[in-house]
């Protein structure tokens, strides 16, 4: 069965959600992500995707009370990314109270420091992210294709020990348009035994049962949850 994954996105302690990446399009939903994170719990969500959208932009973790406030007021599995760049950024954020670390640019630009962590961490504490437009991989707050293929990607991942993956097609996210079926339908061809967490577009109960039915082991869902689309109690037949 699927793994309901909500999102938080944080920018100045707050959630919020974009489009595209867009920082423009910011949208503040909730004052306190602890309050959020809290009714997500409530309703039975186990794991929780979130993400320090200043971190991310700034190159340095900001948000990282945040983290701590959310891990220590609830149970949630609780990856956590966002301006994370050495092996002290790591230790910080599992010490905070994350079970993992999630990251992307990092992953293409310093792939042997990924590595090394890998082997320091476990390859269990690593969730890595494939932003992808048109298969090729996007990094730097998808402002730059990278002209890695997402297949050859995520193969010399797994070929470093990673098994779970979430990725997201930069077309799709924030729109409430649908997923990259065929997308996910491809790279789960190619790995059969990888772990993938959709990511981007989850728009309907319709959306998740589809990613469901091909194989997928999560869905991340972020605005939908936020506008309404999709209600807590809908979910539940996944949690």
């Amino acid at each position: 069965m699927i793994e309901i994954i909500p999102a938080i996105d944080i920018i100045d302690g707050k959630c919020v959600r974009l489009s595209q990446g867009d920082y423009d399009t910011k949208k503040i939903y909730n004052e306190s992500p602890v309050e959020i994170a809290k009714e997500f719990e409530a309703n039975g969500v186990r794991r929780l995707h979130m993400v320090d959208l200043d971190g991310a932009k700034q190159g340095k973790i900001i948000n990282i009370k945040t983290l701590e406030t959310v891990a220590s007021q609830t149970k949630l599995i609780i990856d956590f990314g966002g301006g994370i760049k050495t092996t002290k950024d790591v230790e910080a954020v599992l010490n905070a109270g994350a079970a993992k670390i999630n990251i992307g640019s990092i992953a293409v630009k310093q792939p042997e420091l990924v590595e090394d962590w890998i082997k320091q961490f476990g390859a269990s504490k690593i969730l890595l992210g494939a932003d992808v437009k048109d298969e090729n991989i996007m990094i730097s707050g998808w402002q730059q294709a990278a002209n890695i293929n997402i297949i050859n990607y995520i193969s010399a991942y797994i070929n470093r020990g990673i098994d779970q993956i979430f990725c997201t097609d930069i077309s799709k996210d924030g729109l409430l348009q649908g997923t990259s079926i065929d997308l996910y339908k491809k790279i789960l061809n190619s790995f059969p035994q990888l772990h993938l967490i959709a990511s981007g577009g989850v728009t309907s109960i319709d959306d998740i049962e589809e990613l469901n039915a091909i194989g997928c082991s999560g869905a991340i869902i972020g605005k939908a949850l936020y506008e309404g689309r999709i209600q807590l109690h809908e979910l539940q037949k996944f949690l």
